[in-house]
């Protein structure tokens, strides 16, 4: 007989976790989303500032990594699973579609800037609902806010005008 615990035990209140798992899965989602389609973008940008943007953009899919993971540990840290399959990635986020081949930069860029607007639509949410319910949990949607504005000042800044 194998004394391996296989259910997680938590600390935490179930309703607490659960709202945080509500609130922090669609975060994950959506980071997961991210890294697929900043890849796709990292891969088949295209023009005269090729390279600035091709190396930005896998500084920001390594960015959303860290993001789909802090905020998938805090759920699990929590007691309950996380769903990031691809299937449920494909299914559930709320990213715009990256289009398909090779691109200009200024279209991958505007792309990813509305890509990190739906997500930062997420992470607002999180951070506004898990304000009077889970501090912690509240404080990993902070942290992931912060980063995803400066990522998206970043792409910005390569389509701005002025």
């Amino acid at each position: 007989m194998s004394d391996v615990v296989t259910t997680i035990k938590s600390s935490s209140n179930p309703d607490v976790a659960a709202a945080a798992a509500q609130f922090l899965s669609q975060v994950v989602i959506d980071s997961q989303a991210l890294v697929l389609n900043g890849k796709q973008a990292h891969w088949h940008v295209r023009g005269a500032n090729f390279i600035a943007v091709h190396e930005l953009i896998d500084e920001i899919v390594e960015h959303a990594e860290d993001h789909a993971d802090t905020a998938a540990e805090r759920v699990v840290a929590l007691g309950l699973p996380i769903d990031a399959r691809v299937g449920t990635v494909a299914a559930k986020t709320t990213l715009p579609e990256l289009p398909a081949g090779f691109q200009p930069a200024e279209v991958m860029v505007a792309v990813l800037v509305a890509s990190i607007d739906a997500l930062l639509v997420s992470v607002n949410k999180a951070i506004t609902e898990l304000g009077a319910i889970d501090a912690p949990s509240q404080d990993v949607a902070i942290q992931i806010a912060r980063s995803l504005e400066k990522d998206r000042w970043f792409l910005f800044a390569h389509i701005a005008t002025v």
